[in-house]
Formats: structure tokens, C-alpha cells, sequence
């Protein structure tokens, strides 16, 4: 009888199923949305290498006459190789790994048989990097501490200055010129995609001591030393270590000349925004599920009202209270679970495709929450119109009219 209830009026079932639809599929979307985020972060973050720890110049110390506190940074600060020397060493550092020194070549622009392109990032270091980084090629080779140490003129490119430059041809083995000076493509890095508004594809990689010697000059120090802790447990020691050995060298007023990021730090942080975002998200989601439960007692109450007399007929042949409430509740249960259902299909359709450019990730847990509070709430909203309906007099529901 609940079943033949629901479909006698089929246009408005289907308006009452539809805000538990629409809420159902909201909680399953919007929560892939929000772990597609944090997994699309985490990732980004991991290719640039989760155990690593980046010294870069700059900070606050002390400046003027009598030391006094000035809050000015400090430009002439730079990173040198003897710092590098020094990291290096074991028995000062025992949980670093490799100690990767960085310079950055600004304005560099490449050229190719008439094509000419300047990438975002043009990087000289030493072959550690790549693994430090997380940063392999996808055809050739990386090159070689003998190449670093020959000064040899090598250069490795990312994806995007490849398709810039080369138009579908091979670029190995092929000399690309850096603000006229030629190189030898000695391999194409592995695509890593966007990096929030960086491209990680739009990078040159050549030795450290080329780049030194023909664009940046020696003298104006290291832009980044990329430090690798030996595991990801041991990120937080080496970082103590590394602060420990520069700080001495590097520091003014009592206030170290240069800045420490650690990757294993950051990930964790970004980790606890996303899931705060996440939860967010889904709360949002969650008050159109409560908006479709109260259109569920709306139309039960309708119902109740449009059917006084037949539970008035019912309950003088022998009807009793709890017949009269389960039949309604019944039917209040089944227009939120067929409203569920659509809504758990509508949900896993729509976390197939991209959302604000996002990949949505669906989560199981998600599904059969989202699921069982949509059928909760068609409970909870179907009690009060139930219990109307049950309560009902008989004498004064057989002449309702």
C-alpha cells in the first residue's frame, strides 16, 4: 500500500526525491572535489621531493651602529660552495643524504633554428639534483659529475621547452643556443605538469660550473641549497643540522641570514588545510540534504491531509495505530531511499569529470554516509506526518471531507 501511495502521484514523488537526489549527489561530489585537491597538492609537493630541505638566502639581522634591531633584510647575504662543503660533512650532518647547490639564470633565452623561447626557470646545478628533486629524464641521460667538473656545455629540457622549440623533432644530440652561447641537448625531463600557477615542464637544466662560468658569474653566490635527508623520518633532525652549521656563518644580530623550507613541514600543513577544506565542503552539502528532508514532510503532510478519509475507512475496519504509522513512514522511507539512489549514481557520474579543474577522487566512505543520512532524514522528516496521520480519529476522519 506504501508503494501504491507513492506512485499514485508520480510528478510530485519525484519533486520530493529530488532534494534528497540533489543533497546525496552534493556530499559524494563535493567531497571527491575536495580529496582530488589535496591529492592533486600532495602530489605537486611530492615532485619536489618530500625529504628535502631548501636553504636559500635572506632574512633579518641587525644593522647599524651599536647593533640596534633594524627589521632591514639583508641583500649582501649570499650561499656559497664552502657552505655546500660544509653540509657535506658526516660527522657534523650524519642524516643528510646530498647537498644540492642551485643558481637561477634570469632572462635566458633559447634559440633553435630560428625558434626562441625563454622558459620560466633556468637552472644550474649538479647531477643530485634529479634525485633530490624528483627529477628524472624521459629520454637521454642526465649528465655527469664529469661534465659539472670539465665545465662541459650540456642541457637538459622540460616538456614545454621542447614543444616550444622543437616542433616534434628529437631535440637530443641537437645544440640549442642560451643567450648565444651552444649547448648540447643531452636529455628531456619526464613531464611533471603545473605547480599552481608555476609549469614544473617550463625548466633548462645545465651544469652548475657552465652556468656559473657563462651566465650567472661566480660571484653572485648559490640561489638555493637543496638538502636530501636520508629518510622522510629523519627531514626534522637535518634540518636542525643544517640550521646548526649555517647559522654561525650566516647570521646577524642573533637572526639567521637565510631561510629553511622544509617539504615534510609543508606537506603535513597543506595536508590539515585540505582536510579542514574537505569537511567544509561537505557540511555545505550536507544543508541540501536537510532542505530535500523537510520537502519530504511537506509532502507527507499533504498526503496525510489529501487521505484523511481513506485512514478514516482503514481505521474503522480494524486498523490499528502502528498499521497507520508504518504504512507512512514506510512511504516517507521510500521516496528518501529511491531519492538516495539517484543521488549515490548522479554523485559517481559526476566525479568522473573535471570540477574547477580538479579531478574529483570519490570516496566509498563518503557514498555510504551520504546515503545513509539521506534515508535518516526521510526518517526523522516522516515521523511527525505519520504520527498525524495515526492519531487521526476515526469518526472525525470518516466525515472529513
Amino acid at each position: 500500500m506504501a508503494v501504491q501511495g507513492v506512485l499514485a502521484n508520480r510528478l510530485r514523488s519525484l519533486l520530493t526525491m529530488l532534494g534528497i537526489t540533489i543533497g546525496v549527489a552534493s556530499v559524494i561530489i563535493l567531497v571527491a572535489v575536495g580529496h582530488g585537491s589535496a591529492v592533486a597538492v600532495q602530489q605537486r609537493i611530492e615532485n619536489l621531493g618530500t625529504n628535502t630541505v631548501t636553504i636559500s638566502p635572506g632574512g633579518f639581522g641587525a644593522f647599524g651602529g651599536g647593533g640596534a634591531q633594524r627589521g632591514t633584510q639583508s641583500a649582501a647575504v649570499t650561499l656559497t660552495k664552502k657552505d655546500v662543503k660544509a653540509l657535506q660533512d658526516p660527522s657534523a650532518a650524519p642524516d643528510v643524504k646530498s647537498v644540492t647547490p642551485v643558481v637561477e639564470g634570469q632572462s635566458i633565452t633559447l634559440t633553435y633554428n630560428g625558434a626562441s623561447y625563454s622558459p620560466t626557470q633556468f637552472v644550474g646545478t649538479t647531477p643530485s639534483y634529479a634525485e633530490a628533486r624528483k627529477t628524472p629524464v624521459q629520454a637521454g641521460s642526465w649528465f655527469t659529475d664529469g661534465d659539472d667538473a670539465g665545465h662541459n656545455r650540456v642541457i637538459l629540457l622540460g616538456q614545454t621547452v621542447v614543444l616550444n622549440l622543437f616542433s616534434g623533432q628529437n631535440p637530443i644530440g641537437q645544440t640549442v643556443k642560451a643567450n648565444g652561447i651552444g649547448f648540447v641537448v643531452a636529455g628531456v625531463l619526464e613531464s611533471k605538469g603545473a605547480n599552481g600557477f608555476s609549469d614544473q615542464d617550463d625548466i633548462a637544466i645545465a651544469p652548475l660550473s657552465t652556468t656559473q662560468d657563462l651566465l650567472t658569474g661566480v660571484s653572485g653566490g648559490l640561489s638555493q641549497i637543496v638538502v636530501e635527508a636520508k629518510s622522510s623520518r629523519r627531514v626534522n633532525a637535518a634540518e636542525a643540522e643544517v640550521t646548526s652549521i649555517l647559522t654561525p656563518k650566516h647570521s646577524s644580530g642573533g637572526s639567521a641570514t637565510f631561510r629553511v623550507l622544509n617539504q615534510a613541514s609543508l606537506l603535513q600543513t597543506t595536508s590539515s588545510t585540505t582536510h579542514t577544506f574537505t569537511v567544509l565542503l561537505a557540511t555545505v552539502a550536507a544543508i541540501s540534504l536537510l532542505v530535500g528532508g523537510i520537502g519530504v514532510m511537506n509532502i507527507m503532510l499533504v498526503t496525510v491531509t489529501e487521505r484523511t478519509r481513506e485512514i478514516g475507512i482503514r481505521k474503522a475496519i480494524g486498523a490499528r495505530t502502528g498499521d497507520i504509522l508504518g504504512q507512512f513512514l514506510t512511504e516517507a522511507v521510500l521516496l528518501s531511499m529511491a531519492g538516495g539512489l539517484l543521488g549515490v549514481a548522479a554523485g559517481l557520474v559526476g566525479g568522473r569529470f573535471k570540477i574547477v579543474g580538479v579531478q574529483p577522487v570519490v570516496q566509498l566512505y563518503s557514498v555510504l554516509l551520504a546515503f545513509a543520512v539521506g534515508v535518516a532524514v526521510g526518517l526523522f522528516f516522516g515521523i511527525y506526518p505519520a504520527k498525524r496521520a495515526a492519531t487521526l480519529r476515526p469518526i472525525e476522519a470518516l466525515r472529513y471531507e
